[in-house]
């Protein structure tokens, strides 16, 4: 059974950083893109950062510059690292896995809280 566990969500002072990671199981985890959403309440899901099986990242305009997206396919982990939080990245995070090449097949995990407040 397909598994992606996020991690590292908590509450963050505005200014500060945090690290979210995701586990996968049970797939090969080099053939998939990875992402992170987010969900802020009463909002759509939204791409916030990608990479893909080549290692190209793609970021939201709103988190350039602050969060960074890694991939360790040895680990079978996606991370993102998040710098200068904002109370507007206030969210739930979720973890998705898209195969690189067969459209549909595609993960999502359970999703981590990412507070900003002080």
């Amino acid at each position: 059974q397909v598994q992606l566990v996020e991690s590292g969500g908590g509450l963050v002072q505005p200014g500060g950083s945090l690290t979210l990671s995701c586990a996968a199981s049970s797939i090969i985890f080099s053939s998939y893109n990875m992402g992170w959403y987010r969900q802020a309440p009463g909002k759509q899901r939204e791409l916030v950062a990608s990479i893909t099986t080549g290692r190209i990242t793609n970021y939201t305009d709103s988190v350039k510059g602050r969060f960074t997206i890694s991939r360790n396919n040895a680990n079978n982990i996606v991370s993102l690292e998040m710098n200068s939080l904002k109370p507007e990245d206030t969210a739930v995070y979720y973890c998705n896995a898209q195969h690189f090449r067969i459209y549909g097949v595609n993960y999502w995990g359970k999703g981590t809280l990412v507070t900003v407040s002080s």
